[in-house]
């Protein structure tokens, strides 16, 4: 992160982070971080757990999966296998599907892990791409950590991944003296533009109306006020330095090796397909034995539909 100096009030905003990592979360997403931390050697390897997205909107945990980031103590803890911490390294999350039955309900997670110390290195001011800064500079949950140093270099990481996003933002705004509600909804459009991903056009605006205080709040500690916002004179020395084209070109290219990574890392890829189309169709898919074995192949056949049904486009 740049100097604190350059923040108008980082203590409010580590304020505000301490008190969104900390708020109460369901009892369905403990239960699922406790079984993804089950998965990487728990308090032996295991340091935090987040949790972020829908389920922290509006989304029950019947109709959809929860999001999650186990953050590990190491890359010996990311996987079993060389290649699955080879994959972490290169291009990182690794990322797995978990169905977990509890009181008779099947709860569902589809979560990433890789090191907190990686993590923390992917939300800092001079990292381009946005995959990791602009999901965590939107409110998220501290599920479980290991200790109170782990807590704390989650919140370390949290407020530099606001403080990464905020200025991307700024610098990408057109106007001379933007808003806070501009300025979120700049950096949510332009980043979902780096991934391969389709959302709707008004996705920006129900992302940031499920929790208004936070978005506006992020914006006055960073720059000092909520409206006709003055740049700081090192903003605006940055703003010929970002290449925003290249940054989605980059990022599309990433997210296709994500892709490629996860035929070979992701575990519970076949089942992961099957609830896919289950939740948008109603369809229910029985796999077999092999498939599960298989999921590259079992995702293959899937493919056709899928796209017929329009679960990925």
């Amino acid at each position: 992160m740049a100097e604190a100096a350059e923040m108008a009030d980082e203590a409010a905003l580590r304020r505000l982070v301490r008190a969104r990592l900390h708020a109460a979360v369901p009892e369905e997403l403990q239960v699922l971080a406790a079984a993804a931390r089950g998965r990487h050697g728990n308090a032996a390897g295991v340091r935090a757990v987040l949790a972020y997205g829908s389920t922290l909107r509006d989304a029950s945990f019947a109709e959809t999966l929860a999001d999650l980031y186990v953050l590990t103590a190491d890359f010996a803890a990311v996987g079993r296998n060389v290649l699955a911490r080879l994959g972490c390294r290169l291009v990182p999350p690794n990322v797995h599907y978990l169905a977990h039955e509890h009181e008779g309900t099947v709860l569902r997670a589809k979560y990433a892990v890789l090191p907190l110390a990686q993590f923390a290195r992917k939300v800092q001011a001079d990292v381009d791409n946005p995959y990791f800064w602009a999901r965590f500079a939107q409110p998220c949950r501290l599920v479980w950590q290991a200790d109170e140093a782990a807590a704390r270099a989650v919140e370390d990481v949290i407020v530099d991944a606001v403080f990464t996003a905020l200025t991307t933002a700024a610098i990408l705004r057109s106007e001379p003296q933007p808003d806070w509600r501009g300025l979120w909804q700049t950096l949510l459009r332009a980043t979902y533009r780096t991934e391969l991903r389709v959302e709707s056009g008004n996705r920006a605006d129900v992302i940031i109306a499920a929790d208004e205080e936070w978005f506006r709040e992020t914006v006055r500690a960073v720059f000092g006020a909520e409206e006709g916002i003055v740049l700081p004179a090192w903003l605006e020395e940055m703003r010929g330095n970002l290449r925003w084209r290249r940054v989605v070109v980059q990022g599309k290219m990433l997210s296709v090796l994500r892709l490629l990574k996860a035929a070979f890392t992701f575990s519970g890829g076949a089942d992961y397909l099957a609830f896919k189309i289950e939740r948008h169709t109603g369809e229910r898919i029985v796999l077999a034995d092999w498939q599960r074995r298989h999921p590259v192949v079992a995702g293959l056949m899937m493919l056709p539909r899928l796209l017929r049904k329009g679960v990925v486009k």
